[in-house]
């Protein structure tokens, strides 16, 4: 799933201007030693993620969605793609102790395309989890509204509403990059403001209540399944639970809480420069973990769809094969 490849800035004291805050260096610049954890993180969740989601992808529009579920999974792969392509300039920008080189335009476009992915995979998963609910209690009655077409047409009206929302951080004329350090700033300024709030519940606590609620109704109802009921129904929608219920916990839920700790702070005239630093390294390390999403997302295309786990057990079976072929050589 999905970044910001910009450092965040942090208010020691309201009455302190920007040029003080520079000279002081309280926004938290990576030490030698984080530069090389991150841009090693980032190259493993490159190797990882590109493979498994541009074969998901493949696999998605070689055969026609038969269910809104892969198509919402399709469209899932559409955002981690966009926004793990970038992640070699974030590579480099480490490797180069926190020097970004590709310039004002990429800055932004790094910001808008890490937020864009975001809150697209977020809705997307709750997109899916409304559609399990509703196959598994109206199995008769939703296929009036379950179909493949609709199913575009909501995701379609998902992108538009994500990227118009997210249009500020592309279109913002202040300059997010400084020429005389070579950083790339937070292209998002979190301030204490009722307007930050109101965005933090709006993308990311209405989805999670979203898919909260429906898995909770999904488990209610598989319990009253019977054991050889249904068992390939019932084990498959588990499995949708567990997937997603860890996708959110490891890579959706840190980045937020500490987005609201970080709202919250700015309202503090009197933050020490420990609980600055502290901030700082902890919106670095949850907007990280992040990019675990478009590592486990191809683990939900693998035990959700039979069209990717059979192409991804095809091309195994294949390599194994050569392989054998090559040692009778």
């Amino acid at each position: 799933m999905s970044v910001c490849l910009c450092r965040p800035r942090f208010v020691l004291h309201t009455a302190m201007n920007i040029t003080e805050e520079e000279r002081q260096g309280i926004y938290g610049r990576e030490s030698h030693e984080e530069n090389i954890i991150f841009a090693t993180f980032y190259i493993l969740v490159f190797i990882i993620a590109v493979p498994g989601n541009a074969l998901a992808l493949w696999a998605f529009c070689r055969q026609a969605s038969t269910s809104p579920s892969k198509v919402f999974l399709k469209h899932l792969a559409i955002a981690d793609i966009s926004y793990i392509l970038i992640l070699p300039m974030r590579v480099i920008y480490h490797l180069s102790d926190s020097h970004w080189p590709f310039g004002h335009i990429l800055c932004q476009l790094a910001g808008f395309l890490f937020y864009v992915n975001m809150y697209c995979s977020v809705y997307l998963m709750s997109f899916i989890s409304l559609d399990r609910l509703l196959a598994l209690l109206l199995p008769v009655k939703s296929q009036l509204v379950r179909k493949p077409a609709y199913a575009s047409v909501a995701a379609g009206i998902l992108w538009v509403i994500v990227i118009v929302s997210m249009s500020p951080l592309i279109l913002s004329k202040k300059h997010m990059t400084n020429n005389s350090t070579g950083t790339c700033s937070q292209l998002y300024l979190e301030k204490p403001s009722p307007t930050a709030l109101v965005s933090t519940i709006v993308a990311f606590v209405i989805p999670l209540v979203t898919i909260m609620v429906s898995y909770i109704l999904i488990l209610l109802k598989l319990k009253t399944v019977q054991q050889n009921e249904k068992r390939q129904m019932k084990d498959k929608a588990i499995r949708m639970i567990i997937l997603i219920m860890m996708n959110f916990l490891f890579a959706i839920v840190p980045y937020h809480v500490t987005r609201v700790i970080y709202i919250h702070s700015h309202s503090d005239s009197h933050m020490t420069m420990a609980k600055s630093e502290s901030l700082a390294r902890a919106n670095r390390i949850t907007s990280a973990l992040t990019c675990v999403s478009g590592v486990l997302d191809p683990l939900m295309y693998f035990f959700l769809t039979n069209t990717y786990r059979n192409i991804l057990l095809q091309l195994v079976r294949r390599e194994d094969h050569h392989q054998q072929s090559t040692r009778i050589m």
